[in-house]
């Protein structure tokens, strides 16, 4: 019969892993921040533009994205953005003062932020923003320190709290499929057009000609094009933003916080970055090591 070692973390590994990772995590909490709020935006980037007025909360793109994604189904549709689910449906009991409904029907998920908080926020360079517009992760790169969820205004770094290497999950806006030259699986699966996929700087001319073709119908806004200093993601709605959970925001960019909070404390987001570093090889180690004694044990 063979046995499994116990999955323990030495001191030895520990330490080797911290040691070299507090030399590479040094040059990086002074590179990265800098380099995710810094440079023009490609105008190019692609977006998504939601219309809550078309929203009837059939939950045909939440399910299109567990599909996508390889993520498990359930009976029920997902109320909250979470390893399982990264993007739902959210039920909002708000009205306009001319409209007899009352529920407003959300779609959330990641925002893709212009200028990505989780981006600048992230020590090791696990998270970036495309030139085609998603914000991507890179569960190789991980550490799981959870800066990136203190960054986050919107909320959306989901953590994988029973994973000992914390990883994270979160909406990629589809990347391989924009990259195969398909459309998010959510957008091709709404069949009310409520979700309107193409160019951003397109999709906000389409906003505001829908705002000015209809301006009884519309909030005389377009949520996202300011906002955090700009997200990929925008939004249309007949009632105020806030009433739907939508977070009320300057238009300073999220990574000039981020910046803040790293360059002010770089002695302890370093000591953080590396000991989580450390743990995370320290364990990786160990997980290599259990599998060659396993091999040796099933060759003897």
């Amino acid at each position: 019969m063979t046995t499994q070692p116990t999955q323990t973390v030495t001191r030895r590994n520990f330490l080797k892993g911290s040691g070299v990772a507090a030399l590479a995590l040094w040059g990086l909490t002074a590179t990265t921040p800098a380099a995710a709020s810094s440079g023009a935006v490609d105008d190019d980037a692609f977006g998504m533009l939601i219309d809550i007025t078309r929203c009837h909360g059939c939950n045909s793109c939440a399910l299109a994205c567990k599909k996508a994604n390889d993520l498990p189904l359930s009976q029920d549709p997902p109320t909250c953005l979470d390893c399982k689910s990264y993007s739902y449906i959210n039920e909002c009991e708000a009205a306009a003062p001319d409209s007899a409904e009352q529920t407003r029907y959300v779609k959330r998920q990641c925002m893709h932020c212009l200028h990505p908080g989780c981006v600048s926020a992230c020590t090791v360079g696990a998270l970036r923003k495309t030139a085609e517009g998603p914000v991507v992760y890179d569960s190789d790169k991980c550490i799981g320190c959870r800066y990136c969820q203190y960054a986050c205004p919107f909320g959306v770094p989901a953590y994988e709290w029973n994973n000992p290497l914390g990883l994270i999950h979160k909406c990629e806006m589809c990347f391989e499929r924009l990259q195969a030259g398909e459309q998010p699986a959510c957008v091709e699966a709404c069949p009310t057009g409520a979700i309107q996929f193409g160019r951003r700087k397109d999709l906000l001319m389409q906003a505001h000609a829908r705002i000015n073709f209809d301006p009884d119908r519309y909030v005389h806004k377009v949520y996202g094009e300011y906002e955090a200093g700009g997200t990929s993601v925008l939004y249309l709605s007949d009632v105020p933003f806030a009433d739907l959970g939508l977070p009320t925001l300057s238009d300073q960019s999220v990574p000039h916080y981020a910046e803040g909070m790293m360059t002010k404390t770089p002695v302890v987001a370093l000591t953080v970055a590396a000991a989580a570093t450390g743990l995370h090889f320290a364990r990786k180690d160990k997980g290599h090591e259990a599998a060659d004694h396993v091999d040796q044990e099933d060759a003897s």
